[in-house]
Order: structure tokens, then sequence, then C-alpha cells
């Protein structure tokens, strides 16, 4: 059942709800437009420095290996996860609801919205860097904090205007992206030929843990995007199938991360340093090039934020605390200075993102797994939206099935943190599972789940 079935009900829910968390009237994103969105989105610094953190570990092929099971892997999970917003154009933090309740939500909202933050500082910081590096080089001037929170407006302006100029504008870079990011790996290969042999020539590597846990690694850096494929897939046309989404996915996700996380690896291998602005603004002796390349780094990182991090906290503010769009956007934006990025983005710290990532993706995963069973399993793809905005219907208050299964979850994988994402999956579906069934407090929760007439 969807809103527009009931004119009178929608209209009742339009005068409570923010229009921005509505269901999605108008698709704006076709394929294409949806596959050049994720590869724009996906050219992180941070797949840089997990490549990085992979020194000594896994050998050039094993870390190929574990880069493209990651990609695969989240390619996978957004499509179930996806499945939802896109069949009835709900936001993530809607999507919620009837898994965590419409106070319970808050809780899976911030563990999504937290790391998302502190990405965008990271970013917008070496971002940053990199325009600052450029001014310094074209007209001998250089001040970074000024730089930074002047990036960081525009990365806020730009969010602010919603996906319609994000289509545009990641439409406009991806074909950039990929060449740049061709042209980057070569001159490492160039530049660095000799180190790099060196390096590696003692490096056996692994196919065992720390194998597996570089796959987590990557796809943690992308956990966060995940659970809230949603608020991307309801931009997508309803013509687009599973299958062709994941294929979307998989070509838009997959390049783009071995390149950015082989780049990282012999980078860092060859200079020791994995910050990639100190790198490339040091080591190439063409003014043009260095220039272009730096402004390169600046621009990926603006196309990541603006859809990866800026997007989906802003909707869970818009839920929690009923404000504008443009003002959740704001907060984003100065939440993310306040993250102090400066002291994220050093010569040492590729190792200490690849923990970070490994630890908050042990609580995505147990979201991941929760929504998993109660979308598929539970509710067999079957929703009636209008009771996701009755804030007083069945769903309100908090589902303690939810909450409990994802703390279950979380606290199985800290206990192996290398593979948290995988470790999380199984004891948090099936706790939420054996919850829903047996667990009297949660009796309403399972209106529309195949519990239902068991109560």
């Amino acid at each position: 059942m969807s809103i527009v079935d009931n004119k009178e009900l929608r209209a009742d829910l339009a005068a409570k709800v923010d229009v921005d968390l509505q269901p999605t009237k108008e698709r704006i994103m076709d394929p294409l437009s949806y596959g050049a969105s994720f590869l724009g989105g996906c050219v992180s610094i941070g797949t840089f420095s997990m490549g990085a953190s992979l020194i000594g570990l896994l050998t050039v092929v094993q870390a190929v290996v574990a880069m493209i099971i990651g990609c695969v892997v989240i390619a996978i999970a957004l499509v179930f996860i996806g499945n939802c917003g896109h069949k009835y154009g709900i936001t993530y933090s809607t999507q919620l609801r009837s898994t965590f309740g419409t106070a319970g939500v808050k809780v899976p909202g911030f563990m999504r919205a937290v790391p998302a933050i502190i990405w965008f500082g990271f970013q917008s910081w070496v971002g940053a860097e990199a325009i600052n590096s450029c001014l310094k080089i074209l007209f001998g001037v250089s001040n970074l904090p000024v730089v930074f929170i002047l990036f960081t407006i525009l990365q806020v302006a730009l969010g602010i205007k919603g996906f319609k100029e994000i289509k545009w504008m990641e439409n406009f870079s991806c074909i950039f992206i990929i060449a740049i990011l061709i042209y980057m790996l070569y001159i490492v290969n160039v530049n660095f030929a000799g180190e790099i042999h060196g390096v590696f020539s003692n490096i056996t590597g692994s196919w065992g843990m720390p194998f597996w846990a570089a796959t987590t690694s990557f796809l943690g850096i992308y956990a966060t995007m995940i659970i809230n494929a949603s608020d991307y897939a309801r931009n997508l046309q309803h013509k687009v199938g599973p299958t062709h989404t994941g294929i979307i996915y998989t070509v838009a996700i997959l390049p783009v991360t071995l390149f950015m996380g082989l780049i990282g690896l012999l980078v860092t291998a060859a200079t020791g340093n994995s910050d990639p602005v100190a790198v490339f603004s040091t080591t190439m002796n063409n003014t043009f090039l260095t220039v272009l390349t730096l402004a390169f780094i600046a621009f990926a990182q603006v196309t990541t934020n603006v859809l990866n991090n800026i997007v989906p906290p802003a909707y869970v503010l818009m839920d929690t605390f009923h404000l504008k769009w443009s003002w959740s956007t704001i907060i984003v934006g100065a939440l993310s200075i306040c993250s102090f990025p400066w002291r994220l983005v050093t010569s040492d710290s590729a190792v200490g993102l690849s923990l970070f990532t490994k630890i908050y993706s042990a609580f995505l995963g147990p979201i991941f797994a929760v929504m998993v069973v109660d979308y598929y399993f539970l509710r067999k793809k079957q929703i009636d939206v209008n009771t996701l905005y009755d804030k007083e219907g069945v769903f309100k208050g908090v589902n303690w099935a939810g909450i409990i299964a994802i703390l279950v979850g979380a606290a199985c994988s800290l206990l192996v943190v290398d593979i948290s994402w995988y470790v999380s999956l199984i004891p948090s579906g099936l706790v939420y599972y054996l919850l829903m069934k047996n667990m009297k407090s949660v009796s309403k929760f399972r209106t529309g789940t195949i519990f239902e007439e068991k109560q």
C-alpha cells in the first residue's frame, strides 16, 4: 500500500511530516546517473588509507583480491537494504521505524550518523590540504584553517541543494575521476617502481585472518553507506530491477576502490607517508600535473562527502529533531569541524583509521542484519507505508527486539574486531527473529509480520 493510495490520509500526514522525509514522488536517477553518483561518491581518501594500512600484511595480489571481495559484498548488501527504499520511496530513517520503533530509530540513526560526520571532517581536511597546496604552488598563499572552513561551507551549500544538483555534479565528474585515477596509478608505478619492488619482495602475506580483516576494512568504509541504501535507491527509476542495480553498484564501486586502494598501498610502501596530499605535492616534477592531481583530490572529497557523509546524517537529524533539510545539513557541517579532523590526517594515521572502520562496523553490521531479517523474513517485502508515518500508530515507541539484537551482535563482533561486520550478522539476525517471535512486550511491532496472527 502506498501513501498515494489514500489521498485523505496522505494530506493529513503531509501536515505532520517534513516533505523531504515523505516517499519520493519523482525518480530523478536513471541507471547511468545512479552509477555515476556511486562512482563519484566512492572516491574516498579513506580507501587510500585502507590500502596504506596493508603494508607488510599482504602481497599486492592478496590486497587486490581482498578489495574485490569487499566490493562484491558491498554491492550485494546495497541491493538487499536498498530494495525497500526503491520499492516504496522511503528514507533510511523511515524504514527503520518498523524495526526499531519511532523512538528507537534514534539508536541506529546516530550509529550511522557519527561515522559519517567523522569521515566528512576527515575528508574535508584532506581536500582543504589539497586546495591549500594548489594556492601555495600557484600564488604563494597558504592558510589551511581558513581554506578548511570555506571548503566545508562549500560542501554544505551543495548538500542543501539536494539530489538534483548532486546528480549533475556526479555525472560530470565520473569520467574525469577515472582518468585521473589511472594517471595517478601510472605516476606511482613510474616514480616509485624500485622502492615498491624492494618493499614487497620480502612480503609473503596471508590468506588467513589478515586477509579477511582487509576485506572488512574496505567493506567498512562503505558500511555506513550500506545501511542507508534506501536514501539513494528511493531516487532510482522504478523499472531498474535488483540484478541490474547490483551490477550498477559493482561496476561503480569496484574500479574506484581498486585504484584508490592500490595507490594508497603502493605510495605508502614507497614513501612511508599515507597522506596523499603530502606525497603528490612533493614527488611530481610537473607543476601543471601536480596542481591537476591536487585539484582532483579536493574535488573527490566533494563528490564523496555530499552523497555519503552529508545526506544520511542530515536525514537522521531531520527525523529526530524535526528540523528542515537546510538546517540539518548546516549542523552536519558544523559537527564535522568539531571532530578535529586535523588530528586524524597524519602520516601514521592509516592503521588507526583501519581500526576505526572495524569498530564502527561492529555496530553497523548488526543493524544491517536486523533490517534484512525484518524486511525479507518477517514482512516478506510487504509494508503498509502509511503506518510508518503514523507517529501514534503501531510503531510508536521503542522496539526492544531490534535494540537488543544490535547490542548482542555488536558485543559478538567486538570479540573478533578484525572481521567485525561478518561476525555480527548471524547473532543479530537470529536474536531479532527469536525476540520478535517470543518477546511479549514487542507484540504490536509484529503487525504486518508472519507472527501477527499468533498474537
